[in-house]
């Protein structure tokens, strides 16, 4: 017969620290992947699921053809936002001369703050609109004459505030020589 000595009595598991340790990991492991879960739920950024990669090809192709005219059009501009008033002034050298420019601001990450503007000709290819307020951070930037089936297409990339002039150019590098 062994029994145990009086002096040692055995503590129930509840009472001790070891079991409660491992089930506290346990549960935050629960809590952080329940959060984690809400988060991605929240913030869900709308995947683009493409089914169709040949008319994507297509699109593409247009958009260099684009390009490829503005190049051949020998077109280029200079983009300004004024601080004060908020303008937006656009000087375009080239052989073409709308009487309206379309300036699409495009917000890299979020597409809900995309912005369009109206570029009205005012003299010697200078084009003026009247601009956001506060306009902050990097923006991709594209004009074209026409809202839908424009024939070229000039872009550039800017980081707001900024008071040097922004080149708009085809395909929005300079070529290099």
């Amino acid at each position: 017969m062994s029994s145990l000595p009086s002096s040692e009595k055995v503590t129930p598991w509840y009472k001790q620290f070891w079991p409660w340790f491992l089930i506290g990991i346990l549960f935050s492991s629960i809590i952080v992947s329940t959060g984690f879960a809400v988060m991605s739920v929240k913030s869900f950024d709308g995947m683009v699921v493409q089914e169709d990669y040949y008319e994507h090809g297509k699109a593409i192709n247009m958009v260099l053809a684009k390009q490829e005219q503005a190049r051949t059009l020998n077109l280029s501009a200079e983009l300004r936002l004024d601080p004060m008033t908020s303008d937006i002034v656009v000087d375009l050298s080239g052989d073409a001369r709308p009487e309206t420019l379309y300036l699409d601001l495009i917000f890299p990450t979020e597409d809900n703050r995309d912005q369009s503007f109206v570029l009205e000709h005012v003299r010697d290819g200078r084009y003026i609109t009247q601009g956001p307020d506060n306009l902050r951070y990097r923006w991709y930037l594209q004009i074209q004459p026409a809202l839908e089936d424009a024939d070229w297409r000039l872009t550039g990339e800017a980081t707001f505030p900024n008071e040097n002039s922004v080149a708009l150019l085809p395909g929005g590098r300079p070529e290099s020589e």
